[in-house]
């Protein structure tokens, strides 16, 4: 499932960044515990899945990419809670004049954590490789306006591009890799070398010390890491285990044994409010769950059949039910609290089985003496909804559609299938057999949708659902080189209501994201961001468990399937 300053404040940001729940404030914790009280220890976080791929140049897990840009590697840039670019790996950065050169200027004390310097010649390998179509780099939709770079010296990279809206944006996620370590590696083979699981190699404020396979990621303090980007983390070392079991989360939790649970499912919200010592903590993400429309098939290629059966599905119900409320119906790619949100975009999307039903019977299907829905030809109405294991809303979700749509005559089957291999078949452009697949997808700051619905990505690696409408083409090119809010506002209203109209996807939610944190781990304020945020200055209580935890006890577990999708 991503800013020039002068185009950000074009725009006011439009939510607050501060997760909200229990706990003392930031300003209240710096108080208590003396800087020099504050180093040590390992800090423990729990997650249902392992991490598959730390490269950033292949690994397309959300979970993943947010390590590489907080933990393991240095962004060229990160955005502050304004959502304003500030200094990262580059100390600062200029335009020319008709917005066609980015210049960024780097520091000359970023080290990769082997000792050797990180410099321009890392960023231009990175970018070449990250834009040269064999790596298969999973943001292709990042360099959609952008050029030819060049490393004039050590600590300066340029690349052209054409003007275009938010361009700062990609660099933001985007980090250098070492030259030194990938440079005689083939784009091909970037994807399956020893660097991505086994011998991963950062320049950020923690570094690799170990993966154990379905298990668990142990990273430690980056002593070298420099002052003026905060130095050394307080911790010692962040554990990222995999604990596929959500009760057994819970209860190493409560217990303990972890201290940060990512993302636990809503029904257990209820349970870590009350435990003593823990806190919730949540805010509204940049993630939804759809479900895809595969228009390859004939009952999908109708638009009224795959408008029928968005209104046939009660998606209040599952926010409510599945959710418990933490998580809001949407009708597009755009989350609620982006300044493009058009909240009257599929209006008419509502809940409604007559109007369902009358929209099935425009498309020739009508309802027989069996209840089923069947066309002329007496083939029935129906189809298999595939999701991802792991992720028990999921089939949950699957379960109230497949119970929704029987009400108006729409048979589904459920498949639950492992991620790996549920993304090989709906990634790959030769394997893409399946009707209807319920996954998630996390929104950049910077929206371009060109990969999941243009024409021209049609065989690429996210567009699932074999969407082709020149419409949206058009707006899919236009609305990136808009830099302008005010004019673009009309712009992203029209596509929005396109997209609504059209329901490629049916947009189940956006959501609330929740994580379980121990009182004793302070200064933790995950946002919209990314649930890392400000790692360095996490900071055990000095009586927690973790300042004398064992690091390699902490670091085991039991085994878990492939990573989830967000």
């Amino acid at each position: 499932m991503l800013k020039l300053r002068h185009h950000l404040a074009q725009g006011a940001v439009v939510f607050s960044l501060v997760g909200c729940g229990g706990g003392d404030s930031a300003e209240t914790e710096i108080q208590e515990v003396p800087e020099a009280d504050r180093f040590g220890g390992t800090a423990v976080v729990g997650m249902q899945a392992d991490i598959a791929d730390m490269n950033p140049l292949t690994s397309s897990d959300a979970y993943a990419s947010e390590i590489q840009q907080f933990v393991l590697f240095l962004p060229v840039i990160h955005y502050d809670e304004n959502l304003q670019p500030i200094p990262a790996l580059a100390r600062s950065w200029e335009v020319n004049r008709d917005t066609t050169l980015l210049t960024f200027h780097l520091r000359d004390d970023v080290y990769w954590h082997d000792g050797v310097k990180t410099t321009a010649e890392d960023l231009l390998f990175a970018y070449e490789k990250a834009i040269d179509p064999e790596t298969l780099f999973p943001n292709a939709a990042f360099w959609t306006h952008y050029g030819t770079a060049a490393a004039p010296d050590s600590f300066t990279f340029t690349v052209e591009m054409r003007p275009h809206a938010e361009f700062m944006d990609p660099w933001r996620t985007f980090p250098a890799v070492p030259k030194h370590v990938l440079g005689d590696v083939p784009s091909a083979a970037m994807a399956t070398h020893p660097f991505n699981t086994r011998e991963p190699l950062g320049n950020g404020p923690f570094r690799f010390v170990s993966h154990l396979t379905n298990q668990s990621w142990t990273f430690e303090a980056n002593p070298d890491f420099p002052k003026e980007l905060g130095g050394r983390p307080y911790l010692d070392r962040i554990v990222f285990r995999a604990i596929p079991e959500p009760s057994t989360l819970l209860t190493e939790l409560i217990t303990g044994n972890i201290d940060f649970l990512t993302a636990p499912p809503p029904q257990q919200a209820s349970n870590i409010e009350s435990a003593p010592g823990v806190r919730l903590v949540n805010y509204m993400d940049r993630t939804f769950v759809f479900i895809g429309w595969n228009q390859r098939r004939p009952f999908f290629d109708d638009v009224r059949v795959r408008r029928a059966l968005t209104k046939g599905i009660n998606r209040d119900a599952i926010v409510d039910a599945v959710l418990y409320g933490y998580g809001q119906v949407s009708n597009s790619t755009v989350p609620p609290f982006y300044w493009q949100y058009d909240e009257s975009a599929g209006a008419d999307l509502t809940f409604d089985r007559e109007a369902a039903l009358a929209l099935f019977a425009e498309a020739g299907y009508t309802r027989g003496a069996d209840g089923t829905l069947r066309n002329a030809a007496g083939e029935q109405l129906g189809f298999t909804l595939t999701t991802n294991q792991g992720r028990q809303e999921r089939a949950d979700i699957a379960a109230i559609v497949q119970a929704d749509l029987a009400e108006v005559g729409v048979a589904v089957e459920i498949q639950i299938q492992e991620f790996n291999t549920l993304l090989d078949r709906i990634q790959d452009p030769e394997s893409r057999d399946f009707d209807a697949v319920m996954i998630g997808w996390r929104t950049e700051f910077r929206i371009d949708d060109s990969d999941l619905f243009h024409c021209d990505k049609i065989d690429g690696l996210y567009q699932y659902v074999g969407m082709c409408d020149p419409r949206v083409d058009a707006l899919l090119d236009t609305l990136p080189v808009i830099a302008d809010r005010t004019a673009a506002i009309p712009l992203w209203q029209q596509y929005q209501r396109l997209i609504a109209d059209q329901q490629p996807y049916t947009f189940v939610y956006f959501q609330e994201r929740t994580h379980g944190i121990r009182e004793w781990l302070h200064n933790v304020s995950p946002d919209p961001r990314g649930d890392w945020v400000g790692l360095q200055r996490w900071y055990l209580d000095p009586s927690a468990p973790g300042r004398s935890r064992n690091a390699a006890a902490a670091g085991s577990g039991g085994a878990a399937p492939p990573p989830a999708s967000y």
